[in-house]
């Protein structure tokens, strides 16, 4: 199992002020803005992967 993924920016302010949050996995704090926010992954979709009409080998 690989280490967690860290956001490099808060959704909010932009700001790089981050650190890990008491309140669970996936949870962050942003200390410019003083807002929390937690990150998941909900999963693949079922579609896959579409290439754009410029996306041609």
């Amino acid at each position: 199992m690989s280490e967690r993924a860290a956001p490099y920016y808060c959704p909010y302010c932009g700001d790089e002020d981050l650190r890990p949050s008491e309140a669970g996995h996936g949870a962050w704090e942003c200390g410019a803005c003083n807002r929390a926010f937690k990150l998941s992954f909900l999963g693949l979709l079922a579609r896959g992967v579409r290439k754009g009409a410029d996306d041609h080998d």
